[in-house]
């Protein structure tokens, strides 16, 4: 049965993947994300149902559009596949729970923000508001049934979250404006989309993502350096990291903090 649901879920995640594709190539051109309907970006050709089947429509069309046969990116196909990939582990770490559904949901978000960030260098306020909707709900739920990501939190821990997560980040950066006199050391949309975030995560793991955030980004930019695939002046958009720092906290966020303090506070 778990192996079932398993792949249930890995499903679920393709599909909803496809949808994130669309959100992807469309929000940051200020597009409607339902109308018109899917389209060959290079004929305006309307897709049939068959060649929008998540993953397997790409591999059988060999990455090609089936009427004009101009090259599909197969960035799509790996969408898709990612997004299948993050609803299963999660599914394997939450189980059938609230948790599961809201961790998903946020993920989601956060995939298109991973894309859209990389391609355009913006997080869409859209986005946002969306996580910020959905967070509303979070918090009201918690009230009456709190959920297994706060580990036994108050109530208003989400709504701490919420301000440590979005506020750290605005300090930051109004610290660096202030030393490197500059308009904006500190994305807009980064100290933004922390504020959803941290009202899903709450405000002790929402510290430990933001902490996964700096470091992977400080690492992943040097490697880069190194490789000689950016230099020092490259701009190096922060909203991936923050993606993959809020991931790694999902899934190991409690063991870090416990393997923390069991061996370097308590042992220090």
């Amino acid at each position: 049965m778990e192996i079932v649901l398993l792949v249930y879920f890995a499903v679920v995640g393709v599909v909803i993947g496809s949808f994130l594709n669309v959100c992807i190539y469309r929000i940051p051109k200020e597009e409607n994300i339902a109308y018109p309907p899917s389209h060959c970006g290079n004929c305006g050709k309307r897709l049939k149902v068959f060649d929008l089947v998540p993953v397997f429509s790409w591999l059988f069309l060999k990455g090609k559009c089936r009427y004009c046969r101009s090259k599909i990116s197969p960035r799509y196909a790996i969408v898709e596949l990612l997004t299948g990939l993050t609803f299963a582990l999660l599914y394997n770490k939450f189980g059938l729970s609230v948790d599961l559904l809201a961790s998903a949901f946020l993920m989601s978000i956060l995939i298109a923000v991973f894309f859209i960030d990389i391609d355009h260098k913006i997080i869409p306020d859209e986005l946002v508001v969306t996580g910020l909707a959905a967070g509303a709900i979070i918090i009201i739920y918690n009230i009456f049934f709190p959920m297994q990501i706060y580990r036994g939190g108050q109530w208003w821990d989400p709504i701490v979250g919420m301000i440590v997560g979005s506020g750290t980040l605005l300090v930051i950066g109004l610290i660096g404006m202030i030393i490197y006199k500059t308009d904006e050391a500190m994305g807009g949309g980064d100290i933004k989309i922390f504020a959803p975030i941290g009202i899903f995560l709450g405000w002790k793991m929402t510290l430990l993502a933001l902490l996964l955030s700096v470091v992977l980004a400080g690492l992943i930019s040097f490697i880069l350096i190194i490789l000689k695939v950016k230099d020092r002046r490259s701009t190096i958009p922060f909203g991936p990291f923050i993606v993959m720092g809020t991931f790694i906290t999902y899934l190991y966020g409690w063991d870090i903090l416990e393997f923390y303090i069991s061996t370097l506070v308590l042992r220090g």
